[in-house]
């Protein structure tokens, strides 16, 4: 074979998806207004013009990566939804399907939580996490409604804090570590709701005796 065949074309094996995640850890890294095309480039050992033949812009990776993390957190309150039942056992399932999502695609849901609406891509996205947690403080008000949980606390506050705990989750947790998503989804769940429960009628005898 002749040598000049050998010549750089750039790490093989970067596929759409590839390049995606490399861009989206190059924007947590550096930030997404400091990350470059030419810094894009550089950490994935490709040409500029290679990178636009699967992008047209650094705003569409952007896009696609918060996208992402914004389909799988509304995956995760339709799946609730659908489900069924008590309020309070749909908001389980939120709580718990969220943290799957955090620990599943903790690149892009650490983008998002550091969007600021910079951009008109920031803004779509920011919309999109207000509506999330409009549903969820909705979700809860109907758990207070329904006498699961205690109705002497405001719903967007717990609302508010129940998901700061959960995304406080892109700040400690590193794959492999001690604990799995199931595990982290049991305490989480335990340390946030158990204080919001209303008693059981046995409780309540307990507490009164």
């Amino acid at each position: 074979m002749p040598e000049n065949t050998s010549l750089r074309r750039g790490r093989p094996g970067y596929d759409q998806q590839g390049i995606l995640d490399v861009a989206v850890a190059a924007f947590n890294e550096y930030g997404y207004d400091a990350t470059s095309m030419g810094v894009l480039a550089e950490r994935l050992g490709l040409s500029k013009s290679a990178i636009y033949h699967h992008f047209t812009s650094k705003d569409e990776m952007l896009d696609r990566a918060l996208d992402s993390a914004l389909s799988a957190l509304e995956g995760v309150l339709e799946q609730a939804d659908a489900a069924g039942g008590r309020a309070a056992d749909r908001l389980d399932l939120v709580l718990r399907g969220a943290v799957h999502v955090l620990v599943d695609r903790l690149p892009s849901v650490t983008l998002l939580l550091r969007v600021r609406g910079n951009t008109d891509v920031e803004r779509r996205a920011l919309e999109r996490r207000r509506a999330f947690d409009r549903r969820v403080t909705a979700l809860v008000s109907e758990a207070q409604a329904e006498g699961s949980l205690r109705s002497d606390l405001d719903a967007s506050v717990v609302s508010r804090l129940t998901f700061g705990m959960i995304n406080s989750l892109v700040e400690w947790y590193r794959p492999g570590g001690g604990e799995d998503a199931d595990r982290i989804a049991d305490d989480v769940v335990a340390v946030a709701l158990d204080g919001l429960r209303m008693p059981t009628s046995n409780r309540v005898e307990d507490l009164l005796g």
